[in-house]
């Protein structure tokens, strides 16, 4: 099989009858996720439950086994061995990648040195860290069975040597504006996907270009639209649409699959967003009355930013940063897990402190029913 050659940006001939109607569908969406988006005080701290599970659901794309549980158990300390510890790592240096991504593109544009720090980021430490983190790729590889040979490969990616020249015309590209952003942000995904220029990790970079891209678009207020749910739910279709742009040209097929998720995964964020706010306004009214504190937002906005945490970790938080006595802070989180609104996962043995949980927010984050 011979190296896939990339089609030239921008895409032309696409279907327009077929793509306006979903473009405008999308398009409105995504409009109502973002007002949504602009009316959360923090939305870093606020929706970081919602990016934990992006990293969860597109690192499970790629085979990666864990849950948003598991990963804030390991980020308290509860888990760390073996091959659950290892998937969980994935996951954290996904989480990240989108962190490091969010602050560096308040000031700079998308650019293919920030791509490969963000999958230096990506591999750091876990399974694939062999094989050039950072770097472009600069052999030929191959999508396939396992052991199979270029023969018999499903996939070949642009020749190595090439790639250089591909990948500038992808950043200009990134540069331009097209007939419409969403139609741009489907092709910016799968031309860096069928470049595959890395060795390891192309698939998890690729999503994270996704939120990233309409942010710097000034679609979006915050980077934070993420589509792995979609994508995980229709893997299937989803690899299929790729490979169909390889093998006939199909790019209609894909942004009509592509706008079709803007669509459903921007009305699903819409409704998670819309209950992790009642959830914060709640328990903002809750732990005010419970403890009548001076530092209910402080402590509220820590159990958001990690429900799952070791009470010293949380006690040196608070005190570092708004000079709560240690004390203070043991006897607000016993009085919040008197009133039910914290468990005790782990009881503090010796030195090792107690490990509690804010479970209402964690059910939220794996999409389980908040009672």
């Amino acid at each position: 099989m011979q190296p896939y050659v990339p089609d030239v940006l921008p895409i032309a001939d696409l279907d327009f009858r077929l793509l306006l109607p979903l473009v405008g569908q999308a398009n409105a969406a995504l409009a109502r996720y973002d007002g949504l988006l602009q009316g959360i005080p923090n939305p870093a701290v606020m929706l970081s439950p919602l990016t934990t599970q992006e990293a969860v659901l597109s690192s499970k794309i790629e085979g990666t086994r864990a849950t948003v549980d598991e990963v804030l158990e390991q980020e308290a300390g509860l888990i760390k061995e073996g091959e659950k510890y290892k998937d969980i790592q994935e996951i954290s240096n996904y989480r990240t990648a989108l962190f490091a991504a969010r602050e560096y593109l308040e000031s700079y544009p998308i650019r293919l040195g920030f791509v490969c720090e963000l999958h230096r980021i990506l591999m750091d430490s876990v399974r694939g860290q062999d094989k050039a983190p950072g770097e472009f790729r600069k052999d030929q590889n191959w999508i396939g069975r396992a052991g199979c040979t270029i023969d018999n490969a499903t996939f070949v990616p642009p020749n190595p040597f090439q790639l250089p020249d591909y990948l500038a015309a992808w950043e200009e590209y990134l540069d331009s504006d097209d007939i419409d952003f969403l139609i741009q942000t489907a092709v910016v995904h799968a031309q860096f996907e069928l470049l595959h220029p890395f060795k390891d990790g192309n698939g998890r970079i690729g999503r994270i270009l996704i939120p990233l891209f309409l942010y710097q678009k000034r679609v979006l207020s915050q980077p934070m639209f993420y589509l792995s749910g979609y994508l995980e739910q229709n893997r299937g279709e989803y690899y299929e649409r790729l490979k169909a742009i390889s093998a006939a040209g199909d790019w209609n097929g894909w942004i009509a699959f592509f706008l079709k998720g803007v669509r459903q995964q921007a009305e699903e964020n819409g409704r998670r967003v819309q209950q992790i706010r009642a959830l914060y306004d709640e328990m903002k009214q809750a732990i005010q009355e419970t403890t009548r504190s001076q530092y209910t937002v402080h402590l509220l906005d820590a159990i958001f930013s990690k429900p799952i945490f070791r009470t010293s970790d949380l006690a040196r938080q608070l005190h570092g940063e708004f000079g709560a006595h240690e004390k203070t802070t043991s006897s607000l989180l016993r009085q919040l897990k008197d009133a039910g609104i914290l468990l005790e996962l782990e009881p503090g043995s010796g030195r090792r402190s107690a490990t509690l949980c804010f479970p209402r927010l964690i059910n939220l984050a794996e999409g389980r029913e908040v009672v």
